[in-house]
Protein backbone atom coordinates (compact mmCIF):
# COMPACT_ATOMS: atom_id res chain seq x y z
CA UNK A 1 0.00 0.00 0.00
CA UNK A 2 1.35 3.44 -0.98
CA UNK A 3 2.10 5.89 1.88
CA UNK A 4 -0.23 8.87 1.96
CA UNK A 5 1.15 12.40 2.08
CA UNK A 6 -1.14 14.54 4.24
CA UNK A 7 -2.50 17.88 3.12
CA UNK A 8 -0.60 21.01 4.13
CA UNK A 9 -3.20 21.83 6.76
CA UNK A 10 -3.21 18.37 8.43
CA UNK A 11 -0.58 19.04 11.11
CA UNK A 12 -1.35 15.74 12.88
CA UNK A 13 0.50 13.94 10.08
CA UNK A 14 3.84 15.74 10.50
CA UNK A 15 6.90 14.20 12.14
CA UNK A 16 7.85 15.41 15.60
CA UNK A 17 11.31 16.32 14.26
CA UNK A 18 11.70 19.58 12.34
CA UNK A 19 14.41 21.26 10.27
CA UNK A 20 15.36 24.89 10.92
CA UNK A 21 17.07 26.97 8.22
CA UNK A 22 18.76 30.23 9.24
CA UNK A 23 19.26 33.01 6.70
CA UNK A 24 20.98 36.33 7.39
CA UNK A 25 18.15 37.72 9.51
CA UNK A 26 15.44 35.07 9.22
CA UNK A 27 14.86 31.55 10.55
CA UNK A 28 12.22 29.28 9.07
CA UNK A 29 11.02 25.85 10.17
CA UNK A 30 10.33 22.91 7.87
CA UNK A 31 7.69 20.45 9.07
CA UNK A 32 8.15 17.03 7.47
CA UNK A 33 5.41 14.59 6.54
CA UNK A 34 5.22 11.33 8.46
CA UNK A 35 5.96 8.93 5.60
CA UNK A 36 8.86 6.43 5.34
CA UNK A 37 10.78 8.45 2.74
CA UNK A 38 10.87 11.52 5.00
CA UNK A 39 12.35 9.44 7.83
CA UNK A 40 15.12 8.22 5.51
CA UNK A 41 15.60 11.66 3.94
CA UNK A 42 16.08 13.24 7.38
CA UNK A 43 18.82 10.73 8.18
CA UNK A 44 20.53 11.61 4.87
CA UNK A 45 20.26 15.35 5.60
CA UNK A 46 21.74 14.87 9.07
CA UNK A 47 24.64 12.96 7.51
CA UNK A 48 25.35 15.96 5.25
CA UNK A 49 25.31 18.24 8.30
CA UNK A 50 27.42 15.92 10.46
CA UNK A 51 30.02 15.55 7.70
CA UNK A 52 29.95 19.35 7.20
CA UNK A 53 29.61 18.99 3.45
CA UNK A 54 29.89 22.25 1.54
CA UNK A 55 26.58 23.98 0.77
CA UNK A 56 26.39 25.08 -2.86
CA UNK A 57 25.68 28.76 -2.29
CA UNK A 58 26.25 29.73 -5.92
CA UNK A 59 23.36 27.49 -6.99
CA UNK A 60 20.88 28.05 -4.21
CA UNK A 61 18.47 30.97 -4.57
CA UNK A 62 17.12 30.97 -8.12
CA UNK A 63 14.58 33.21 -9.83
CA UNK A 64 15.06 36.28 -7.63
CA UNK A 65 15.10 39.03 -10.28
CA UNK A 66 16.77 41.69 -8.12
CA UNK A 67 19.72 39.50 -7.14
CA UNK A 68 23.14 40.81 -8.13
CA UNK A 69 23.55 37.51 -9.99
CA UNK A 70 21.73 38.98 -12.99
CA UNK A 71 22.02 37.84 -16.60
CA UNK A 72 25.17 39.85 -17.34
CA UNK A 73 26.87 38.43 -14.25
CA UNK A 74 25.81 34.85 -15.06
CA UNK A 75 26.93 35.05 -18.71
CA UNK A 76 30.34 36.38 -17.62
CA UNK A 77 30.64 33.46 -15.19
CA UNK A 78 29.59 31.07 -17.95
CA UNK A 79 32.22 32.40 -20.37
CA UNK A 80 34.96 32.17 -17.73
CA UNK A 81 34.15 28.48 -17.27
CA UNK A 82 33.94 27.89 -21.03
CA UNK A 83 37.43 29.42 -21.38
CA UNK A 84 38.75 26.95 -18.80
CA UNK A 85 37.17 23.97 -20.62
CA UNK A 86 38.45 25.13 -24.02
CA UNK A 87 41.97 25.53 -22.64
CA UNK A 88 42.20 21.90 -21.48
CA UNK A 89 43.85 19.54 -23.97
CA UNK A 90 41.71 16.40 -24.06
CA UNK A 91 43.38 13.37 -25.66
CA UNK A 92 40.22 13.00 -27.77
CA UNK A 93 39.65 16.70 -28.61
CA UNK A 94 36.26 18.15 -27.78
CA UNK A 95 35.08 20.89 -30.17
CA UNK A 96 35.70 24.40 -28.88
CA UNK A 97 32.61 25.76 -27.11
CA UNK A 98 31.63 29.25 -28.33
CA UNK A 99 31.22 32.07 -25.85
CA UNK A 100 27.79 33.58 -25.19
CA UNK A 101 26.26 37.04 -24.88
CA UNK A 102 23.13 38.04 -22.97
CA UNK A 103 21.13 38.26 -26.21
CA UNK A 104 21.68 34.54 -26.71
CA UNK A 105 19.42 33.83 -23.72
CA UNK A 106 16.77 36.57 -23.61
CA UNK A 107 14.62 38.33 -26.20
CA UNK A 108 14.65 42.13 -26.35
CA UNK A 109 12.53 44.25 -24.01
CA UNK A 110 11.53 46.22 -27.13
CA UNK A 111 9.19 43.35 -28.06
CA UNK A 112 5.72 43.09 -26.45
CA UNK A 113 5.96 41.66 -22.92
CA UNK A 114 3.30 39.40 -21.37
CA UNK A 115 1.79 35.91 -21.42
CA UNK A 116 2.54 34.24 -24.77
CA UNK A 117 4.37 37.39 -25.90
CA UNK A 118 8.07 37.23 -26.79
CA UNK A 119 9.50 40.26 -24.97
CA UNK A 120 12.18 39.27 -22.38
CA UNK A 121 11.31 35.57 -22.67
CA UNK A 122 13.92 32.80 -22.60
CA UNK A 123 15.68 31.63 -25.76
CA UNK A 124 15.50 27.88 -25.21
CA UNK A 125 17.90 26.96 -28.04
CA UNK A 126 20.91 28.38 -26.22
CA UNK A 127 19.97 26.61 -23.00
CA UNK A 128 19.47 23.32 -24.83
CA UNK A 129 22.87 23.73 -26.51
CA UNK A 130 24.52 24.48 -23.18
CA UNK A 131 22.90 21.43 -21.60
CA UNK A 132 24.16 19.26 -24.48
CA UNK A 133 27.73 20.43 -23.86
CA UNK A 134 27.35 19.56 -20.19
CA UNK A 135 25.95 16.09 -20.88
CA UNK A 136 28.68 15.36 -23.46
CA UNK A 137 31.44 16.43 -21.09
CA UNK A 138 30.17 14.96 -17.82
CA UNK A 139 28.10 11.96 -18.82
CA UNK A 140 25.64 10.54 -16.30
CA UNK A 141 25.73 9.74 -12.60
CA UNK A 142 26.15 6.06 -13.45
CA UNK A 143 28.55 6.50 -16.40
CA UNK A 144 30.87 9.51 -16.34
CA UNK A 145 32.25 10.55 -19.73
CA UNK A 146 35.89 10.00 -20.71
CA UNK A 147 36.25 13.79 -20.95
CA UNK A 148 35.22 14.26 -17.34
CA UNK A 149 37.42 11.42 -16.12
CA UNK A 150 40.46 12.88 -17.89
CA UNK A 151 39.93 16.55 -16.95
CA UNK A 152 41.90 18.19 -14.15
CA UNK A 153 40.08 19.46 -11.05
CA UNK A 154 39.59 23.01 -12.29
CA UNK A 155 38.18 21.80 -15.61
CA UNK A 156 35.88 19.32 -13.86
CA UNK A 157 34.61 22.23 -11.77
CA UNK A 158 33.96 24.29 -14.92
CA UNK A 159 32.12 21.42 -16.62
CA UNK A 160 29.86 21.22 -13.58
CA UNK A 161 29.18 24.94 -13.76
CA UNK A 162 27.75 24.63 -17.29
CA UNK A 163 24.73 22.86 -15.81
CA UNK A 164 24.39 25.06 -12.72
CA UNK A 165 24.64 28.30 -14.68
CA UNK A 166 22.26 27.08 -17.37
CA UNK A 167 19.52 26.47 -14.79
CA UNK A 168 20.29 29.69 -12.96
CA UNK A 169 19.99 31.65 -16.22
CA UNK A 170 16.65 29.99 -16.97
CA UNK A 171 15.30 30.95 -13.56
CA UNK A 172 16.58 34.53 -13.71
CA UNK A 173 15.21 35.22 -17.21
CA UNK A 174 11.77 33.90 -16.23
CA UNK A 175 11.75 36.06 -13.09
CA UNK A 176 12.97 39.18 -14.89
CA UNK A 177 10.18 38.88 -17.45
CA UNK A 178 7.47 38.26 -14.87
CA UNK A 179 8.48 41.19 -12.65
CA UNK A 180 7.73 43.55 -15.60
CA UNK A 181 4.08 42.60 -16.01
CA UNK A 182 3.01 40.12 -13.30
CA UNK A 183 5.27 40.44 -10.20
CA UNK A 184 2.90 38.32 -8.13
CA UNK A 185 3.74 35.38 -10.42
CA UNK A 186 7.52 35.53 -10.18
CA UNK A 187 8.57 31.98 -9.26
CA UNK A 188 11.67 32.05 -7.05
CA UNK A 189 12.97 28.86 -5.49
CA UNK A 190 15.69 27.56 -3.20
CA UNK A 191 17.86 24.63 -4.32
CA UNK A 192 19.63 23.29 -1.22
CA UNK A 193 22.46 20.98 -2.30
CA UNK A 194 25.73 19.81 -0.80
CA UNK A 195 28.97 18.92 -2.56
CA UNK A 196 29.45 15.13 -2.70
CA UNK A 197 26.08 14.44 -1.07
CA UNK A 198 25.50 10.65 -1.20
CA UNK A 199 22.63 9.34 -3.31
CA UNK A 200 20.36 6.48 -2.32
CA UNK A 201 17.94 4.38 -4.34
CA UNK A 202 14.29 5.32 -3.95
CA UNK A 203 12.26 2.43 -2.52
CA UNK A 204 9.35 0.97 -4.47
CA UNK A 205 6.90 2.48 -1.98
CA UNK A 206 8.29 5.98 -2.63
CA UNK A 207 7.27 6.21 -6.28
CA UNK A 208 3.58 6.48 -5.41
CA UNK A 209 4.36 9.88 -3.86
CA UNK A 210 5.05 11.27 -7.33
CA UNK A 211 1.48 10.36 -8.30
CA UNK A 212 0.01 12.00 -5.20
CA UNK A 213 1.58 15.41 -5.71
CA UNK A 214 2.21 15.36 -9.48
CA UNK A 215 3.32 18.82 -10.65
CA UNK A 216 1.59 20.92 -7.99
CA UNK A 217 3.81 23.50 -6.28
CA UNK A 218 2.82 25.21 -3.03
CA UNK A 219 4.27 28.39 -1.55
CA UNK A 220 6.71 27.18 1.11
CA UNK A 221 6.47 23.58 -0.12
CA UNK A 222 9.60 21.47 0.41
CA UNK A 223 10.33 19.01 -2.39
CA UNK A 224 12.73 16.16 -3.04
CA UNK A 225 15.76 17.40 -4.97
CA UNK A 226 16.57 16.08 -8.46
CA UNK A 227 19.96 14.47 -7.74
CA UNK A 228 20.98 13.06 -11.10
CA UNK A 229 21.98 14.20 -14.60
CA UNK A 230 19.58 14.37 -17.53
CA UNK A 231 16.14 15.73 -18.34
CA UNK A 232 12.75 14.60 -17.10
CA UNK A 233 9.96 13.84 -19.53
CA UNK A 234 8.19 17.05 -18.54
CA UNK A 235 11.31 19.14 -19.18
CA UNK A 236 11.69 17.61 -22.63
CA UNK A 237 8.01 18.18 -23.42
CA UNK A 238 8.29 21.82 -22.37
CA UNK A 239 11.67 22.56 -23.98
CA UNK A 240 10.92 20.83 -27.29
CA UNK A 241 7.47 22.36 -27.67
CA UNK A 242 5.67 19.03 -27.53
CA UNK A 243 7.47 17.61 -30.59
CA UNK A 244 7.49 13.84 -31.07
CA UNK A 245 10.54 12.23 -29.50
CA UNK A 246 13.48 11.20 -31.64
CA UNK A 247 16.40 8.95 -30.71
CA UNK A 248 18.74 11.81 -29.76
CA UNK A 249 16.19 13.47 -27.49
CA UNK A 250 15.31 10.14 -25.86
CA UNK A 251 18.96 9.60 -24.92
CA UNK A 252 18.84 12.70 -22.68
CA UNK A 253 15.79 11.52 -20.68
CA UNK A 254 16.20 9.98 -17.22
CA UNK A 255 13.49 9.11 -14.71
CA UNK A 256 14.22 10.01 -11.10
CA UNK A 257 15.44 7.00 -9.13
CA UNK A 258 17.54 8.53 -6.34
CA UNK A 259 17.03 10.61 -3.24
CA UNK A 260 19.65 12.49 -1.26
CA UNK A 261 19.67 14.61 1.89
CA UNK A 262 19.01 17.68 -0.24
CA UNK A 263 15.84 19.65 -0.85
CA UNK A 264 14.14 22.36 -2.89
CA UNK A 265 11.79 25.02 -1.52
CA UNK A 266 9.10 26.61 -3.67
CA UNK A 267 8.98 30.35 -2.93
CA UNK A 268 6.50 31.15 -5.70
CA UNK A 269 2.72 31.42 -5.51
CA UNK A 270 0.85 28.15 -5.04
CA UNK A 271 -0.13 26.56 -8.36
CA UNK A 272 -2.18 23.35 -8.42
CA UNK A 273 -3.89 21.65 -11.32
CA UNK A 274 -7.15 21.35 -9.39
CA UNK A 275 -7.37 25.08 -8.61
CA UNK A 276 -5.73 26.72 -11.64
CA UNK A 277 -7.16 26.19 -15.11
CA UNK A 278 -3.95 27.36 -16.80
CA UNK A 279 -2.08 24.53 -15.08
CA UNK A 280 -4.60 21.94 -16.26
CA UNK A 281 -4.35 23.44 -19.75
CA UNK A 282 -0.61 22.79 -19.58
CA UNK A 283 -0.88 19.27 -18.20
CA UNK A 284 -3.55 17.94 -20.58
CA UNK A 285 -1.30 18.30 -23.68
CA UNK A 286 1.56 16.77 -21.68
CA UNK A 287 -0.55 13.70 -20.94
CA UNK A 288 -1.48 13.45 -24.63
CA UNK A 289 2.20 13.79 -25.58
CA UNK A 290 3.13 10.99 -23.17
CA UNK A 291 0.52 8.72 -24.74
CA UNK A 292 1.72 9.60 -28.25
CA UNK A 293 5.26 8.59 -27.28
CA UNK A 294 4.27 5.35 -25.54
CA UNK A 295 4.50 6.47 -21.89
CA UNK A 296 1.86 5.71 -19.28
CA UNK A 297 0.86 8.69 -17.09
CA UNK A 298 -0.08 6.27 -14.32
CA UNK A 299 3.23 4.38 -14.25
CA UNK A 300 4.81 5.51 -10.94
CA UNK A 301 8.32 4.44 -12.02
CA UNK A 302 8.31 7.25 -14.60
CA UNK A 303 8.49 9.64 -11.62
CA UNK A 304 6.08 12.10 -13.24
CA UNK A 305 5.92 14.94 -10.75
CA UNK A 306 7.61 16.17 -7.58
CA UNK A 307 7.65 14.40 -4.23
CA UNK A 308 6.62 16.81 -1.50
CA UNK A 309 8.58 16.20 1.71
CA UNK A 310 7.01 18.85 3.90
CA UNK A 311 6.06 22.49 4.36
CA UNK A 312 7.69 25.67 5.66
CA UNK A 313 5.74 27.17 8.56
CA UNK A 314 5.09 30.51 6.85
CA UNK A 315 3.15 32.13 9.68
CA UNK A 316 5.86 31.33 12.23
CA UNK A 317 8.66 32.90 10.17
CA UNK A 318 6.98 35.62 8.10
CA UNK A 319 3.77 36.28 10.02
CA UNK A 320 1.84 35.90 6.77
CA UNK A 321 1.26 33.64 3.79
CA UNK A 322 1.20 36.62 1.39
CA UNK A 323 3.65 35.90 -1.41
CA UNK A 324 4.71 39.49 -2.12
CA UNK A 325 5.53 40.13 1.56
CA UNK A 326 7.45 36.85 1.83
CA UNK A 327 9.32 37.50 -1.42
CA UNK A 328 10.44 40.95 -0.28
CA UNK A 329 11.75 39.61 3.05
CA UNK A 330 13.56 36.74 1.37
CA UNK A 331 15.15 38.98 -1.27
CA UNK A 332 17.14 40.71 1.49
CA UNK A 333 18.28 37.38 3.01
CA UNK A 334 19.63 35.23 0.18
CA UNK A 335 22.28 33.46 2.25
CA UNK A 336 21.93 30.30 4.35
CA UNK A 337 24.00 30.60 7.53
CA UNK A 338 22.91 27.46 9.42
CA UNK A 339 20.77 24.33 9.09
CA UNK A 340 19.65 22.59 12.27
CA UNK A 341 17.66 19.46 13.08
CA UNK A 342 16.70 18.13 16.49
CA UNK A 343 19.97 16.16 16.51
CA UNK A 344 22.53 18.03 14.38
CA UNK A 345 23.48 21.63 13.61
CA UNK A 346 25.89 22.94 10.97
CA UNK A 347 26.95 26.54 10.29
CA UNK A 348 27.94 27.78 6.84
CA UNK A 349 30.13 30.82 7.43
CA UNK A 350 31.46 31.12 3.86
CA UNK A 351 29.66 33.34 1.36
CA UNK A 352 29.73 34.08 -2.35
CA UNK A 353 31.80 37.15 -1.47
CA UNK A 354 34.56 35.04 0.11
CA UNK A 355 37.81 35.57 -1.82
CA UNK A 356 38.50 31.83 -1.88
CA UNK A 357 34.93 30.64 -2.57
CA UNK A 358 35.88 28.92 -5.83
CA UNK A 359 38.88 27.21 -4.20
CA UNK A 360 36.70 26.06 -1.29
CA UNK A 361 34.43 24.30 -3.77
CA UNK A 362 37.21 22.76 -5.86
CA UNK A 363 39.02 21.50 -2.75
CA UNK A 364 35.88 19.85 -1.41
CA UNK A 365 34.87 18.46 -4.78
CA UNK A 366 38.17 16.60 -5.23
CA UNK A 367 36.86 13.48 -3.51
CA UNK A 368 33.93 13.33 -5.94
CA UNK A 369 36.11 14.35 -8.89
CA UNK A 370 38.52 11.49 -8.30
CA UNK A 371 35.90 8.74 -8.20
Amino acid sequence: MEPIVPSTSDKTRFLDQTVQVSLNELIYTIRLYDVPLCHRWLVALEDNLTQRRILEKNFCFLGFPNSKRNLSYLVDELNNNIAQINSFKFSDPYPSIPTFVTDDFQYSDQLPIGDDLPGLSLKHDSCNLLHKYFEDLQGTVWQLSSYYQEADHETKYSIRQLNNLCHEIEGWVSADRKKRYAPEWVRPSQITTFLNSPRYDLHDEDFGLFKQNRYDRELGGVYLHWSQIGKTLFEVFRDEGGAKLDEITCSAITHQKYYSGEFDVEWGQTVTESDHKFKKDEMDPFREWLKLNGFDWNNPKLALGYIKLGQVDLEECFGTDNFLTIHKKLSDNLNITKIKTDNVSCEFDYTLESDDWKNIQIHNLKKGFDK
